[in-house]
């Protein structure tokens, strides 16, 4: 039988490369796992507003079903003469949608669709440049790449496939908004390839299918800035597809699964051209990479010095050319790093000739816009040689996709790549891991989350992995699960992203002096959930793969008696605020545990299936009225769109705003993490503060924090600065007070701090492990200070009453960094409930 469907489909790929068409019952799309780029589904998510609504529908009759060219006519949007592009002489965001849409009525060879909307609602474009296409052929295309992915065993030896897929590359520009000018190479790249007669070019659009994201951070673009519209820096957000914009490029990588990808950016004094230095993350197949990583760096270089620019006449490769640890990407952060777990040789790229920030503002803008022209030159030379280089190596890169595949769904263990595989490699190259046989996330009595569970699973789906979930009992690794229980089974295609987001990762302090970001992560250790690892052994579990988890609300308690719900997740946060938004008078037990009266049972089942948390029957403990907090925050994008998320009242606040006179009256804790110095306050400013800190709480973190706890006296405490560049998953013991009691024994940091010499009435709710870091990297400073020694045991976070009468907490850690830390936010919330008054 499936000898015959080979053949069936092997005749059919030939009919089609031969000019013929489908038979009507052959021409049904293939079955395809896409996730959406949409919120996870068990996330709280609003209705598309009207403008991506009509914005999305004016391409969505295309489909997959739909051949090429594919046209849409884009919106155009009002000209906007603020957009800080035009200042340099490049293209402002309100002039690409007409340019494209002249550019499809000019060439069948681009289509442009909008694949998804920033934060503040403008449009975000893809262009695809291939040769026209039936819709029988687009169709065989989609059921080429879903096998690749899907069935690689038999990709591997089918000729047709081999012969007649089209090798996708995929252009991703301007991530960073105030790295302006890989958008407009890629548009003059988009016009030559659109519209050239050359025989070169058109041959390679029958080969392959170039697309290019015209702008990744459009909000960015027009302000200026770096980060988007919500102050998150994208090109940090692929891990945990926090922000809208990563959402849909999490998607189209998914979609395009591209041999090839550049990821264009800047600036780097001659040019950056990336693969990386060691380490390079150890869960990559990186034999599979490397060989083509390193060719078609050095592919880019002769490009960018053929352009003879002074200013990138000696491009830097890291692997090559620097030290272990100065350039890296050890984080799936990064859009290069994570299209690798999708089968791509990615690059990031540097431009040479700093344009943004304090230079924007102080040189003439004759000079810019010389810079502007040299970095799109640049830009430019870098997309037209690796379309150049994916066209001559097509055959090698697609075995290489299908190869790293077809080792994942076997469940082959990495190969072990020898010195001089490539010119330079060698021992301090070598990175691997030892992939478990599964991960499972317990269903009933053994799961910490429900809500958590599920947000973990339906973040693995939208990620492209495989979650199986079990219909009846089953037994693994000496341990009974339940129904209902997901099992992550390691034999499938993309088993080192399953595998990146669940293992601990590793301390890799000893293997290289520094690093660049952040280099640990876990999700199966920072979001909440309770994850087994089974190491080895049969996996023989019932069910069947899911596309998102069950809903996980409900009440499991008896008509007529209160309800419980302990804060063990942001979304019972979420659900507490909800309750209080709507008048429910609720109660707090001394553990944390929310009580809700039996009168309020209608709107806490409504709470349950809104944020899908579960409430339990209340027990008889003393209790306390629990009210919603207004808080004024001085913290970054990150951590007020987590409070926020939570459900709090949040007032933005600064040193200028409280110096400006800002009104306390309603406030009831003040959070400190960025942007407030008490030593800079005004006088009037700071007896304003000092009233409110007589009846009001306070929850501090970070160095920021720390100073202004010292600076206004109120706790007793000495914060302890660790090595500034140290980051990473840390275990924690004790687990006391308001705040540690319910806590993970994990937590993250950046920058570490501990606090010692603590005084009365000062508790330490969490402290530091003897052996503080789990994965990640933190040594000692040269004169040995500030290192995990000096930190194991230490108090990570302290409470108190303050000097003045009002409550506080100190973190010495990192429990909402970059919407990362899931399982830590309902630790904030218990320290707020607890601080406010």
């Amino acid at each position: 039988m499936r000898a015959a469907r080979r053949l069936s489909l092997a005749v059919l790929s030939a009919l089609l490369l031969l000019g013929g068409t489908l038979p009507a019952a052959a021409q049904q799309a293939p079955p395809h796992r896409e996730p959406g780029n949409g919120p996870e589904r068990n996330e709280v998510a609003a209705t598309d507003p009207p403008a991506l609504a009509a914005a999305l529908g004016a391409n969505r009759h295309h489909g997959d079903q739909a051949g090429y060219p594919r046209r849409t006519d884009l919106r155009v949007f009002p000209e906007d003469p603020a957009d800080k592009s035009i200042k340099l002489g490049l293209t402002p965001y309100h002039a690409i949608a007409p340019r494209l849409n002249e550019l499809q009525a000019r060439s069948d060879r681009l289509s442009v669709e909008v694949h998804g909307q920033s934060g503040m609602g403008r449009d975000m474009y893809l262009v695809t440049l291939t040769a026209p296409e039936s819709p029988a052929q687009a169709r065989l295309q989609e059921h080429w790449r879903d096998r690749i992915e899907n069935d690689s065993r038999h990709a591997a030896w089918d000729p047709f496939l081999r012969h007649g897929y089209k090798a996708p590359l995929w252009i991703n520009a301007n991530i960073h908004g105030n790295e302006w000018e890989g958008t407009d190479a890629a548009l003059r790249v988009i016009e030559y390839l659109a519209t050239t007669r050359d025989r070169a070019a058109v041959d390679l659009l029958r080969r392959s299918r170039v697309y290019v994201n015209v702008t990744a951070n459009p909000d960015g673009r027009v302000a200026g800035t770096r980060a988007n519209g919500s102050g998150f820096d994208l090109n940090r957000d692929f891990v945990t597809a926090s922000q809208p914009e990563a959402r849909a490029m999490r998607s189209l990588v998914q979609r395009l699964q591209p041999l090839v990808m550049l990821d264009e950016h800047g600036y780097v004094e001659n040019t950056l051209i990336e693969p990386t230095t060691p380490p390079h993350g150890q869960n990559y197949d990186f034999d599979l990479y490397i060989k083509h990583g390193y060719a078609g760096g050095l592919a880019m270089e002769k490009a960018v010095k053929a352009l003879g620019h002074p200013e990138a006449a000696k491009p830097e490769i890291p692997f090559r050319d620097y030290e272990p640890g100065v350039w890296d990407g050890w984080a799936p952060v990064f859009t290069a790093q994570y299209s690798m777990y999708h089968g791509a040789v990615s690059y990031t790229i540097e431009i040479p000739q700093r344009v943004n920030n304090a230079a924007y503002d102080t040189l003439p803008v004759p000079e810019l816009r010389r810079r502007a022209k040299i970095n799109t030159d640049v830009a430019e030379a870098t997309i037209r040689s690796m379309v150049s280089y994916l066209h001559a190596n097509r055959a090698d890169l697609l075995a290489n996709q299908i190869e790293m595949f077809r080792r994942g769904a076997a469940g082959e263990p990495q190969r072990e790549i020898p010195d001089g595989f490539v010119p330079g490699f060698g021992p301090e190259d070598r990175y691997r891991t030892e992939f478990p046989r599964a991960y499972v996330i317990p269903a009933g009595a053994g799961q910490r989350s429900a809500p958590a569970a599920a947000r973990l699973v339906d973040h693995l789906v939208a990620n492209d992995l495989r979650v199986r979930r079990a219909d009846r009992p089953f037994r693994l690794a000496g341990r009974e699960y339940p129904a209902g229980s997901y099992v992550v089974d390691m034999h499938q295609p993309k088993r080192a992203l399953a595998n990146v987001m669940l293992e601990a990762g590793r301390d890799i302090s000893d293997k290289v002096p520094v690093m660049y970001d952040i280099s640990g992560w876990s999700h199966r250790l920072l979001w909440g959930a309770s994850v087994d690892i089974v190491r080895d052994g049969r996996l023989d579990v019932r069910g069947r793969d899911v596309t998102g988890a069950v809903p996980s609300g409900g009440v499991d308690a008896a008509p007529g008696r209160d309800l419980a719900l302990t804060l063990a997740d942001g979304r019972d946060v979420a659900a507490v605020n909800d309750l209080l938004g709507r008048g429910v008078e609720l109660r707090r037990q001394a553990d944390g545990t929310v009580v809700v009266p039996a009168a309020a049972r209608p709107a806490a089942t409504e709470a349950a299936q809104r944020h899908g948390v579960r409430f339990t029957e209340a027990g008889g403990a003393a209790s306390q009225p629990l009210h919603r907090p207004t808080l004024a925050a001085a913290v970054g994008p990150d951590e007020l769109k987590v409070l926020r998320d939570m459900g709090f009242e949040v007032r933005p606040v600064s040193t200028g705003v409280l110096n400006a006179g800002f009104d306390w009256a309603g406030v009831d804790l003040l959070v400190v993490g960025a942007g407030l110095r008490h030593d800079q306050l005004t006088p009037a400013a700071r007896d304003r503060l000092r009233t409110f800190l007589a009846r009001g709480g306070v929850v501090t973190r970070g160095a920021t924090g720390a100073k202004f706890n010292a600076d206004a006296g109120l706790l007793p405490a000495r914060a302890v600065a660790g090595w500034e560049s140290a980051n990473g998953v840390v275990g924690i013991e004790g687990g006391t007070g308001p705040t540690g009691t319910g806590a993970l024994p994990h937590s993250f940091v950046y920058a570490p701090l501990w606090f010692t010499d603590l005084g009365s009435g000062v508790t330490a709710d969490q402290r530091y492990a003897a052996t503080p870091l789990v994965a990640g990297h933190w040594i000692a400073r040269p004169d040995g200070t500030g290192g995990q020694r000096d930190a194991a045991g230490q108090a990570a976070v302290v409470s108190g009453t303050t000097a003045l009468g009002g409550r506080a907490v100190l973190f010495g850690t990192e429990p909402m960094f970059r919407d990362h830390t899931k399982g830590l936010y309902a630790q904030v919330a218990r320290a707020v409930f607890w601080a406010a008054p």
